[in-house]
């Protein structure tokens, strides 16, 4: 079985770990990045390292026409891919009364059109093939909200919603399509949160590892999940 995987934004964080954990698992990565190629090529050494095949495309999920046409000439070239892990995401915070149209615009066309995007061109080839995995990223934020986010939690309950449509569409080609939900995990992202003001909601009183959101998408990449389908797992610490 050809397993190669799609991962977008796996320079950094919880997607570079993903790709160097499923490289290790048996699957080939096609990597991602919209800027950083330097920090991709580093991920893409450390695969070739573990003897598995690595490719990196550069664009920017914002971009549909740009994403479609990347994604398309790599899939004519190399094959379709067996799974996708929607993965690029960013932040611009702020409360709502203060929050610039801008901010909200950027979050949304990134993270929620960002999805779109980038599993459009990618489902029919998929279905075709009658087989595939996909994973989405949501948040915690995205199931319970949180204040100075409400563009972000809107995107990734935007997800959440989507993910559970196109499951319901795909499913008799045996494709799964699944949520993963991390709460506070330690990344670029997560550098500046204040911890101490937050470790009292999160009941295991510690911030997340990469590796331990990459070992679930991991799983849900792997045979054994293949019944699975529509769900949103979390990876949280017991947060809400």
């Amino acid at each position: 079985m050809d397993k190669t995987v799609l991962i977008t934004g796996s320079s950094r964080g919880i997607g570079r770990e993903t790709a160097i954990y499923l490289a290790k698992n048996g699957f080939d990565i096609v990597l991602h990045c919209m800027k950083n190629v330097e920090k991709a090529e580093e991920v893409k050494t450390e695969i070739e390292k573990l003897g598995r095949t690595a490719r990196i495309l550069q664009f920017d999920v914002a971009d549909r026409e740009q994403t479609k046409i990347v994604l398309l000439n790599d899939i004519e070239q190399n094959g379709v891919y067996y799974g996708v892990i929607i993965n690029a995401g960013i932040t611009a915070d702020n409360a709502f009364p203060a929050m610039e149209d801008e901010e909200w615009d950027r979050v949304i066309n990134t993270n929620l059109n960002g999805f779109y995007n980038t599993l459009k061109p990618l489902i029919l080839p998929m279905i075709q093939n009658r087989k595939g995995r996909i994973v989405a990223l949501s948040s915690v934020a995205g199931l319970a909200g949180n204040r100075g986010q409400i563009n972000y939690s809107a995107s990734k309950a935007g997800i959440i919603g989507a993910v559970k449509t196109l499951c319901r569409e795909v499913a008799k080609r045996n494709i799964t399509v699944n949520c993963v939900a991390p709460g506070v995990i330690e990344s670029d992202m997560t550098a500046e949160v204040p911890f101490d003001m937050i470790k009292e909601s999160i009941p295991m009183r510690r911030m997340g590892t990469p590796k331990e959101v990459a070992s679930v998408i991991n799983y849900l990449m792997s045979e054994d999940a293949s019944y699975i389908t529509g769900q949103v797992i979390s990876v949280n610490g017991g947060m809400y």
